[in-house]
């Protein structure tokens, strides 16, 4: 599939290029992204290049949707749908997101996530789409709580990355549900 762009009221979300290489290589410095994504670190420059050719990728084969999130065209932040299945019965996805430090507390990852998951339910026809992550990660937790998750549970030793194996907090939200925030036990 080719990307595609989306619009909010203060944001633009579109695919990342080749132009947006050196601001995701001083973005991704920031020790809070790596410490609860799966960016490597150190991030170097050449990361944020294979990074941009795999987004291409995933949206030329459809496996997943990344956008770069630009408020008046600076980025603040990514947030994509991964691990996309197509079924009959409608498919399911991964929410991500990243917010750069300067951006964080102005709700641009709501803002963002929002159009995201009304285009994989309305474009891609998805049924369900999951949140995961790291226990602890109550900021990622507080945005997919005002989004609408609904917490599934804790994880053990459910997710991976170059730390190895850790804890994982589970949440998904079907196309139908309500997204009216709902107590979470853990916040």
């Amino acid at each position: 599939m080719l990307p595609v762009a989306l619009t909010t009221a203060r944001l633009v979300l579109r695919a990342p290029t080749e132009d947006d290489v050196d601001a995701i290589t001083e973005a991704c410095q920031d020790p809070e992204i790596a410490r609860w994504t799966t960016v490597p670190s150190p991030y170097f420059r050449q990361d944020a290049e294979d990074f941009v050719a795999l987004v291409e990728q995933w949206w030329e084969d459809g496996s997943q949707t990344v956008w770069g999130v630009y408020a008046d065209d600076v980025l603040v932040g990514m947030v994509g749908l991964h691990h996309i299945v197509e079924h009959a019965a409608g498919g399911h996805a991964e929410l991500g997101y990243w917010v750069v430090a300067d951006a964080r507390g102005r709700g641009y990852l709501v803002e963002a996530a929002r159009a995201a998951l009304a285009w994989g339910f309305t474009e891609l026809g998805l049924a369900r789409i999951r949140w995961q992550a790291v226990v602890g990660n109550v900021p990622s937790a507080r945005a997919a709580r005002a989004l609408g998750f609904r917490f599934e549970g804790t994880m053990r030793q459910g997710l991976t990355s170059q730390r190895g194996r850790e804890d994982g907090w589970g949440a998904a939200l079907l196309r139908d549900d309500d997204r009216t925030p709902v107590e979470w036990p853990v916040l």
